[in-house]
């Protein structure tokens, strides 16, 4: 992959489980909040699987700023602010929906708006359409930091937030959960980390560094990840899972990687030596994704051929969003 448009033919091309899965599904799909850097690619996924099994829905994409790039695939774009209730009162009502919207970046000093957008939010939304399908797009970030000895958590592990972000996508779940109470609603838990594209995540982090010669800190020394194709590929196949008690699903990929071992192979494909910082202290956002590979069976992208794509493209000089996750992190503060 060499550009954009290559990347995005890839990363939303259908497979033949999701094709045979929209034929089942019956209603169109909104997608709350799909400005963000998961949304567009989940759009043109939908869009396109609708389109390969010849059904006749809508994919209905919701954002703050206009959407117009997603006009001309044919998915509809309605622009909406989704902290106004009466915003959201105006929306259609869908059958099927995949609530994204959600802040993290940004959120140590300005908790106040990080607490609005991933709680208020849900509730607008929530208190709306009471009778749909929603599956909640959730983090890792709700259980504890897990020790790696011990595995990583499971959908049955208490969770534990760390941090206000962490707090408030607990929250964002609760309200989730309160409304499907005293509803019809059926919701899932969609607790993803981390998702990788060639332009963000992790592996993008650490290549990065290795790439500028800049020291990689290794004290949290591993992580989980998936493919953003193979994710929004399970996040639309997960409204079948959807459930009133809600359900909950962890989502990344089966391995658990080492980040100095990924340095060591980006400094194999930059000719470079990586440097390192700290020393690993066994400890990270670590998820156990049994279920959903049970489920969905293994992402269709291993890590492996990540790590071979991201180096060709930061060496190449591909484009990158300069939107760095964080996953160092162990004290919550984003």
């Amino acid at each position: 992959m060499h550009n954009v448009e290559q990347l995005e033919d890839v990363m939303t091309r259908p497979g033949d489980e999701l094709v045979e899965f929209v034929k089942t599904l019956s209603g169109d799909l909104m997608v709350l909040g799909a400005g963000g850097k998961i949304g567009p690619s989940l759009c043109m996924l939908a869009r396109r699987a609708f389109k390969q099994a010849g059904v006749n829905k809508k994919v209905i994409a919701v954002g703050r700023s206009p959407l117009t790039e997603l006009e001309a695939p044919g998915v509809q774009t309605i622009q909406c602010d989704l902290l106004d209730p009466q915003q959201v009162s105006r929306l259609p009502d869908v059958e099927n929906i995949i609530f994204m919207a959600g802040r993290k970046f940004g959120s140590s000093g300005a908790e106040h708006l990080t607490w609005a957008i991933n709680v208020l939010v849900p509730h607008n939304v929530a208190a709306m359409f009471t009778s749909s399908r929603i599956v909640c797009v959730s983090t890792g970030c709700v259980y504890p930091v897990m020790d790696l000895a011990g595995g990583g958590a499971t959908e049955d592990t208490p969770p534990a937030p760390v941090g206000e972000y962490a707090m408030s996508c607990l929250g964002r779940e609760r309200v989730f959960d309160y409304y499907a109470s005293v509803t019809q609603q059926k919701v899932l838990h969609y607790r993803l980390n981390y998702a990788l594209d060639l332009r963000y995540g992790v592996l993008v982090d650490i290549a990065r560094k290795v790439f500028a010669g800049e020291p990689v800190d290794v004290t949290t020394g591993y992580f989980n990840a998936i493919w953003q194709g193979d994710a929004c590929d399970r996040l639309i196949r997960s409204l079948a899972f959807a459930a009133n008690p809600p359900a909950v699903l962890n989502i990344t990929g089966p391995e658990v990687v080492s980040v100095r071992a990924a340095a060591i192979a980006f400094g194999k494909a930059f000719d470079k030596k990586p440097i390192f910082t700290g020393q690993e202290n066994g400890k990270g956002y670590l998820s156990d994704a049994t279920r959903a590979n049970t489920l969905f069976g293994y992402p269709r992208t291993p890590i492996g051929k990540l790590i071979d794509w991201t180096a060709a493209w930061v060496k190449e000089g591909g484009r990158l969003l300069g939107k760095p996750t964080h996953f160092e992190t162990q004290d919550g503060r984003y």
